[in-house]
């Protein structure tokens, strides 16, 4: 068996995940060849590797284009993570109402070592989407949704977010000082939503709420993402409302209290 003794990792184990984790991030499939040249693992390793998870159905391989996907085995095991978060199922309804309402990408995500993962999202039916994907992954402060939990935390909490992330700049309005982000986390704890406005990706604008448990603790967020066509700023009130009174909605479905934060 193939181990890596100084960090106790199987190294084959390891190189299948890379794998996985390379071809969700392609809903149009991979070539073989592609594979290898962005994972740095020879065309053999990576053909061994694939065939042993097609056969678990982890991946799957369509003859027609000679491309490799995700199988829906990788599926059931993700889904089973959404599964265990107990407020993931009660959101379901929100999010559908909110897309409805607003017609753009309805989200939810949870924070993971600094960063905003998104769980689960019910799609925009217009024909230009959102550009965002459920195992996504954004930097909390250059996030919507991590800057609406980001309000709920102490200034010393928000310090260690920041030296752990960094302000680094990303686009061209990326947060890239803490006395910007801090008025911003000021907003947020007035106006209970927050805006993330092309700070991650181009061309797309997030607005976004935070959700709590009985002990007024973040559990996770919601947000509404669109293009900057539609998510124009004179929408953008409306839509922050809108989330701050859904967010409250499913706090309370959830037992849950939302926080009363002291004036700055």
């Amino acid at each position: 068996m193939e181990t890596n003794e100084l960090h106790g990792r199987v190294q084959s184990v390891d190189r299948a995940m890379v794998l996985l984790e390379a071809l969700s991030n392609n809903e149009h499939g991979h070539r073989l060849t592609d594979l290898s040249r962005q994972t740095g693992l020879s065309l053999t390793t990576v053909h061994r590797l694939l065939t042993t998870l097609e056969q678990r159905r982890f991946v799957q391989f369509t003859t027609s284009d000679n491309l490799w996907h995700i199988g829906r085995q990788a599926f059931a095991v993700g889904s089973a993570y959404v599964r265990d978060r107990n407020f993931a199922a009660p959101a379901l309804p929100f999010l559908r109402r909110l897309r409805d309402q607003t017609r753009e990408t309805a989200n939810l995500g949870i924070v993971e070592d600094g960063e905003i993962v998104i769980i689960n999202q019910i799609e925009s039916r217009e024909i230009m989407r959102a550009i965002s994907r459920v195992g996504g992954r954004t930097p909390m402060v250059a996030s919507g949704m991590g800057k609406a939990v980001l309000a709920s935390y102490t200034h010393d909490d928000v310090t260690s977010v920041v030296r752990r992330c960094s302000l680094r700049k990303i686009t061209r309005t990326t947060l890239t000082s803490r006395d910007a982000l801090d008025a911003q986390l000021k907003a947020a704890r007035r106006d209970r939503y927050t805006v993330d406005d092309e700070e991650f990706v181009s061309g797309l604008r997030c607005v976004a709420a935070a959700v709590y448990n009985d002990q007024s603790e973040v559990v996770c967020a919601i947000s509404i993402s669109g293009l900057l066509a539609r998510m124009t700023w004179d929408r953008i009130p409306v839509l922050g409302r809108l989330l701050a009174e859904t967010a409250q909605q499913l706090t309370q479905a959830l037992g849950g209290v939302e926080p009363t934060f002291a004036a700055d």
